[in-house]
């Protein structure tokens, strides 16, 4: 192999898992009140609450529903984003 060719699988590698370390340390990608919102629960929503809101809505975007994966996981990070920071709050 050319030492160009090494040169930018290295690099093509690096960028992978740069790319995969900024995402496993990021935390939530969405704020708490844009999750509240898209679920439609309250600020001081528990558990239940927030795991119920998900499951209803989820079932009706769901792509074995017929819904798209771009709202499947706006809906999965919604409910992530609520349940740390309800952690956080505990």
């Amino acid at each position: 192999m050319g030492l160009l060719l090494k040169l930018a699988i290295g690099l093509v590698l690096a960028a992978l898992v740069y790319a995969w370390l900024r995402r496993s340390f990021a935390g939530p990608a969405m704020r708490a009140n844009e999750a509240r919102t898209l679920l439609g629960v309250r600020d001081d929503a528990n558990v239940e609450e927030i795991r119920a809101a998900h499951r209803r809505l989820i079932a009706k975007v769901h792509p074995d529903a017929g819904g798209s994966t771009g709202l499947a996981s706006q809906l999965n990070a919604a409910r992530d984003a609520l349940l740390a920071e309800y952690k956080s709050r505990r």
